[in-house]
């Protein structure tokens, strides 16, 4: 490949990569053509995209783009697995989906991920998807938050309703219950 092949294929993996922050290093070694499709059309419906690309390039396109740790994780034949809207797919749901696609093309393995400048080797995958979603960490949150406030609501309308249910047997007591006398 001539150098100014080189540096257009760098400069438009530097233009996908723009503003990506996480990602899952894929190898696709052994999936045919067909699954290939399969599995893009399958990714492409959660916002996620895959690029298959040349190591030292992406390296490069990396380094463009801010994020240079993440191209120790490319390591022979590899395509990048990225979310096109960070705020919507996290590295999270990315790796639970590629794992889900291994289930039924084992060809298909997730080598390494990176999210937030730490790394994540192909032991640690299983475990990366396993952590909550952004989502479901704000859920985590404020179920924590109302808890506190449920707890505190009822810390202080469990003594008042004890109170008014000892008002009423009193009641009932002395001046017997009104429907009783009236039948």
């Amino acid at each position: 490949m001539s150098k100014p092949v080189k540096k257009l294929v760098r400069e438009e993996l530097a233009r996908r990569f723009e503003g990506v922050r996480e990602l899952a290093v894929v190898a696709l070694a052994g999936v045919d053509a067909n699954e290939t499709n399969a599995i893009r059309t399958r990714l492409h419906e959660k916002s996620i995209r895959v690029t298959v690309v040349k190591n030292s390039l992406a390296r490069q396109a990396f380094e463009d783009v801010g994020i240079k740790e993440a191209g120790d994780l490319l390591v022979g034949p590899s395509a990048v697995a990225y979310g096109t809207d960070a705020e919507e797919v996290g590295i999270v749901t990315i790796v639970r989906e590629l794992l889900d696609i291994h289930k039924a093309t084992p060809n298909l393995t997730v080598k390494a991920a990176y999210m937030d400048g730490q790394k994540f080797g192909a032991d640690e995958i299983d475990a990366l998807s396993k952590y909550p979603t952004r989502d479901e960490a704000v859920a985590q949150v404020l179920g924590c938050v109302l808890s506190a406030g449920g707890n505190l609501l009822a810390c202080l309308l469990g003594p008042a309703s004890q109170i008014a249910g000892v008002l009423k047997t009193i009641e009932e007591k002395q001046g017997g219950a009104p429907d009783a006398e009236a039948a």
